[in-house]
């Protein structure tokens, strides 16, 4: 028995990217158009208020819409240093910058990445309590292991990295590699400030369509991988029961399975 994505798919694909600079429209339309699914870090203190756009970061009135179908995270509201901070204003950092994101997008905002990639154990343990389910960093693996913790998650490549040659690996990846996942990170604005997205958008069209591949946020990813750790099996191995809300596949001697939310079966 192997654990796979939702539907059976064998790997997923993940972006991720920060800042909320105004560069993310046009971001944003390559992933609607190639059917990526990203997942947009902002500071909403950086936010530009409506009607008085300064050019540099987006509105605050379109980050419902502007990130519809894809997932708006913390990043602090401020962007600072988390190490420098007192415990009192990390977690004022990273809850005022949740509420103030989860009443622009009216859902919850549940994900974060690290200002700055700074991050430690003790800063983990302060911002758990917080609603955070998981956080990125900028450390770079290039690999496609899911992580092992979701608070220091690490991606697989910054897109100025070996994008291309990972995008063709992961279209390769090897069996012994259970769930693949390829995790993008970024900013926009290092597109727009050259006025040049081709790297990412020809890694796009490269990735399109494949049946095999899961195109998923930060969020959806951690809440599936999660459920698959929630999992509760007999001692022989044979029956599972699944505690959790979403669905778990996996495939078996007798093909595609699919364990729904509260369901027991053999498997």
């Amino acid at each position: 028995m192997r654990f796979v994505y939702p539907q059976g798919k064998a790997k997923a694909l993940t972006f991720s990217y920060d800042d909320g600079q105004v560069f993310d429209r046009e971001l944003v339309e390559i992933f609607n158009k190639y059917g990526m699914k990203g997942t947009f870090h902002l500071n909403s203190g950086s936010l530009e208020k409506a009607g008085e756009e300064k050019g540099v970061f987006i509105l605050d009135s379109e980050v419902a819409t502007l990130y519809a179908g894809h997932e708006v995270a913390v990043h602090g509201v401020e962007h600072r240093n988390l190490p420098t901070l007192s415990k009192h204003q990390i977690i004022m950092e990273i809850e005022e910058d949740r509420k103030a994101l989860e009443a622009l997008t009216g859902d919850f905002v549940q994900g974060m990445s690290y200002a700055f990639g700074s991050y430690s154990g003790e800063i983990i343990e302060l911002i758990k309590p917080l609603g955070i389910k998981y956080s990125r960093t900028v450390n770079g693996t290039n690999g496609f292991f899911p992580p092992a913790d979701f608070m220091a998650w690490h991606p697989t490549c910054h897109h100025d990295g070996p994008l291309e040659k990972l995008g063709e690996d992961f279209l390769n990846v090897p069996d012994y590699i259970e769930l693949p996942l390829m995790y993008v990170w970024g900013h926009s604005f290092e597109f727009g400030y050259k006025k040049d997205f081709s790297v990412i958008e020809k890694f796009c069209e490269k990735m399109c369509g494949k049946e095999d591949i899961w195109y998923a946020t930060n969020l959806e990813i951690c809440d599936y991988i999660q459920a698959i750790r929630s999992l509760e099996f007999s001692a022989d191995g044979k029956r599972v029961k699944n505690p959790t809300a979403l669905s778990v596949w996996m495939t078996t001697a007798e093909g595609l399975v699919e364990v729904k939310p509260g369901e027991s079966k053999n498997i």
